[in-house]
């Protein structure tokens, strides 16, 4: 199961940063998933298997979805197509292959749980 591997790397990776910070657990994580990685639900059940036993049991996840934009080379111009798997200009119709975002899989903050602040993961 891919969903489940990339949970286990994600809590991984959450939990090394936890316990280089001194932190005895991690009450948050907030991850950035473009459009097209079609694992948002998958992630969110997964993560919490994944997670049990570690410094990440019971984290909230939360998941930012980053729509799809591509860049139309006729319009001179980054646009958002009416749909995540449509690569057409929605201006001039052109189709295109130059995805901007959409495809990002990134780990983008970390609450710790012994001082509640919030803090951002390199990365």
């Amino acid at each position: 199961m891919h969903e489940l591997a990339l949970a286990r790397s994600l809590i991984e990776m959450v939990d090394d940063y936890a316990l280089a910070h001194g932190a005895r657990r991690v009450t948050r994580v907030h991850v950035r998933l473009g459009v097209q990685s079609a694992l948002t639900r998958a992630l969110h059940v997964s993560f919490r298997a994944a997670s049990r036993g570690t410094r990440c049991d019971g984290a909230t996840l939360d998941i930012e979805v980053i729509p799809l934009t591509v860049h139309c080379r006729l319009c001179d111009g980054v646009k958002t197509p009416s749909g995540p798997w449509n690569f057409r200009c929605p201006d001039c119709g052109r189709a295109t292959h130059e995805i901007v975002t959409g495809r990002e899989m990134q780990l983008a903050a970390i609450v710790l749980g012994n001082d509640g602040g919030a803090a951002t993961h390199p990365g």
